[in-house]
């Protein structure tokens, strides 16, 4: 008997084992299987699309029709993304799209796990920390048979019966091999067969792949099994959509509190806060007002750099900059109208208006951001930076929406995690689903740039060949042609020079991409290949590789 126990209670019952389906067990060892099978010694393309579909599929068939996790709006997102962005890796292969299905796959096991949970950034967490419980869970539930004892003192036994014979045909083996020369050669050809298929056995159970299939298997564990991880579904339980009246002078997030009968803020504290709030947008409208006039009359229209103007100091520093006002703006905002300022109506107007024009100039502010980085790719060219800027402003410009809510409707600073959260991940999934590699270099290939980074061109994805050479001519007549070495430094090269690098990019991709195994392979690669092909004829062949 338990002495912790009160005489008469009943014992808390035990936590129930996890017990492996027959269904989930099936699942689990194909899950394994497919992973090694497809990404093996295989780079990212058709791969990842297979195993997105399969993801989606197994958690279609062990969830319950009536499971919680169907009925809601997100999991029917995360499902959707994984197999659109597993189709975009399939067809593009870019990093954007297969860090999107990643993101994607993490969600969807996430929200499985804890249906309840809001924030993107919570499921894809809840997934990566419920990877070892569920690994643990699995190897928890292995049990070894029963009655293994008689079991293996039968097999000793026949085992023992078998030694003899088998001792007598190794002895007489060697002796007819060596008394016999024809039986002997038949026998040497039977070992080398043998030998040959010990020699690939033990080359396809390496320990490298061994490893390998070990990691398969702890991914398909941290995939299907659901072990419940309540932390961060706990901690979001706590918050709630509207900011609410306080009582107990505690800031709060959205926080539910309950009410102990304390007395609310004295009036002039909370008159206090208001002309602070006031003074603060009133002062910072002022400022921002002739910041935005300044940036109007000299980007917005007719701008032109001047001889020797600095436009990448321009564009990188003062882009950040005002990143970081328009952040820093966001911050000041989410302060004030953190609590009890939402309530006080004999000022609230005017602080509603106050702010609200305070996010619309900080929306302009974002377009003089916009123009800046405009103009840089206008002068300089297109690359990955400028691209994530704009997509950073996409969000901005969200975030300052979700402001807006939050003053009118008196929103919670969870609510607008929760908005920008997923604005984040949608934007994730615009910027997988375009060709950006093909479009900066279409764009960067013109005459009227004068220096072009031909090394960076050429380290991009195979579905940019067709591009490069199509526009072969266009790069010799360059006026500056430059590579990036392993320092980071920029150093000329002659077109000349230029060429022989773009021939031998075009031989190798050519003479390499008939070798790739379907996994590896990317729409848009066989796409550029067919068009390689048709321009600039058959690949040529291993040997002539050799004499070029």
């Amino acid at each position: 008997m338990n002495p912790s126990i009160p005489w008469g209670a009943k014992a808390p019952a035990a936590a129930p084992a996890f017990r492996l389906s027959v269904l989930l067990s099936s699942l689990l060892a194909s899950a394994t299987v497919l992973s090694d099978y497809l990404f093996w010694h295989e780079s990212t393309g058709m791969n990842v699309l297979a195993y997105m579909v399969f993801l989606v599929g197994a958690h279609l068939v062990v969830l319950p029709r009536h499971a919680p996790v169907r009925r809601t709006l997100r999991f029917w997102v995360a499902a959707l993304g994984c197999v659109g962005s597993g189709a975009l890796v399939a067809w593009y292969g870019s990093g954007a799209a297969l860090l999107a299905a990643l993101a994607s796959g993490l969600l969807l096991v996430g929200l499985v796990n804890q249906p309840s949970l809001q924030l993107v950034a919570s499921a894809v967490l809840t997934a990566a920390l419920g990877v070892l419980p569920a690994v643990a869970a699995v190897l928890g539930s292995v049990r070894a048979p029963g009655q293994v004892g008689p079991q293996l003192r039968r097999a000793w036994f026949y085992g023992r019966l078998l030694l003899v014979p088998l001792l007598a045909l190794g002895i007489f083996q060697v002796l007819f091999a060596v008394a016999n020369p024809q039986y002997g050669a038949l026998s040497a050809r039977l070992w080398a067969v043998a030998a040959h298929w010990l020699a690939r056995l033990l080359d396809t159970i390496s320990v490298p792949h061994l490893l390998f299939l070990v990691l398969c298997g702890v991914g398909a564990a941290g995939a299907l099994v659901t072990v419940p991880v309540h932390t961060l579904s706990d901690r979001e339980a706590r918050f709630g959509e509207f900011v609410r009246r306080q009582r107990d002078r505690v800031a709060s997030l959205g926080v539910r509190r309950p009410d102990f009968g304390l007395t609310t803020r004295r009036l002039p504290d909370l008159r206090k806060e208001w002309l602070a709030a006031v003074v603060s947008f009133g002062l910072l409208n002022g400022l921002l007002l002739v910041v935005n006039v300044v940036d109007i009359r000299w980007l917005w229209f007719g701008f032109v750099p001047a001889t020797g103007f600095d436009l990448t100091q321009f564009v990188h520093e003062g882009t950040y900059v005002l990143i970081f006002s328009i952040l820093l703006a966001a911050g000041i905002m989410l302060w004030f109208f953190r609590r009890n300022l939402n309530f006080y109506q004999p000022g609230l107007p005017l602080l509603r208006w106050g702010a609200t024009l305070w996010v619309v100039q900080n929306v302009v502010l974002a377009g003089s951001v916009a123009l800046r980085n405009y103009y840089y790719i206008s002068y300089t060219g297109l690359a990955y930076k400028r691209i994530g800027v704009y997509a950073f402003l996409l969000l901005t410009v969200f975030g300052l929406g979700t402001l807006l809510l939050k003053i009118w409707q008196r929103r919670s600073a969870f609510s607008l995690v929760r908005l920008n959260s997923w604005a984040a991940y949608a934007v994730m999934l615009l910027l997988a689903a375009g060709n950006w590699e093909s479009w900066i270099a279409d764009y960067n290939l013109q005459a009227r740039f004068s220096r072009l980074d031909i090394g960076f061109l050429l380290n991009m994805p195979p579905r940019v060949l067709p591009v490069l050479a199509a526009r072969a001519q266009l790069i010799s007549q360059a006026k500056e042609l430059v590579v990036e070495d392993e320092y980071g430094v920029f150093r000329p090269v002659s077109p000349a020079a230029a060429q022989r690098l773009l021939r031998a990019r075009l031989a190798g991709f050519r003479a390499g991409y008939p070798a790739r195994n379907w996994q590896s392979r990317t729409i848009a690669a066989g796409q550029a290949y067919k068009e390689l092909t048709a321009h600039l004829g058959p690949p040529a062949g291993a040997a002539d590789l050799a004499r070029k």
